[in-house]
């Protein structure tokens, strides 16, 4: 197969032609795509309402203020255990919130008598405490409130799942499940 002079030129002349054509494509896609960021009806989210950096925030707290939500400031388990104690009473609505709580957020561990023999206790590295009997009984309840909020070896947090108030109804139910415990053992 034998190519003629200017059958070889065209040849020649397609890879250049290539390389200026995606040159070409480039350089109208680097300097167009500015352009699209410049109209005020962009959505693209180059520019959102969000603080942008170096920006001041908006309404910045006042030094020593809290929100109006409140909420509790950062503290260990050990400091819950000696400043807290539960604020409310055992009533019947709590003792049910509380054990609808329980029966949502921590019966899949710990079990639905607090023994902890949950369904998926047996999936676990570090077994779930048993909260019903042995060392949970002697706990204050500002302990059980922070193991609840921070989490602890194996447990997670449930500080932005519960509220507090919804955190002391549980350990309410807590407090109730261990009544029953002893309750049984006494009676056998």
């Amino acid at each position: 197969m034998t190519f003629g002079v200017g059958k070889l030129r065209q040849l020649l002349r397609l890879p250049v032609r290539c390389l200026f054509a995606g040159a070409f494509a480039a350089l109208t896609f680097v300097l167009a795509a500015p352009a699209a960021w410049s109209f005020p009806w962009s959505i693209d989210m180059y520019r959102g309402p969000a603080i942008q950096p170096l920006e001041v925030a908006p309404r910045v707290m006042p030094a020593g203020t809290m929100p109006v939500k409140g909420g509790m400031p950062p503290m260990s388990r050990e400091e819950m255990t000696v400043k807290l104690k539960n604020p409310l009473q055992p009533t019947a609505a709590n003792l049910k919130h509380g054990e609808f709580l329980f029966m949502t957020d921590c019966a899949p561990c710990h079990g639905d008598n607090g023994r902890g023999k949950g369904p998926v206790a047996h999936l676990l590295r570090v077994p779930p405490a048993d909260l019903a009997m042995g060392l949970s009984k002697a706990l204050p309840d500002g302990y059980i409130y922070g193991t609840i909020r921070n989490g602890g070896i194996a447990m997670p947090s449930y500080d932005d799942i519960m509220s507090s108030h919804e955190r002391w109804q549980v350990v309410l139910f807590v407090r109730h499940l261990q009544q029953e415990a002893a309750q049984k053992t006494a009676s056998k």
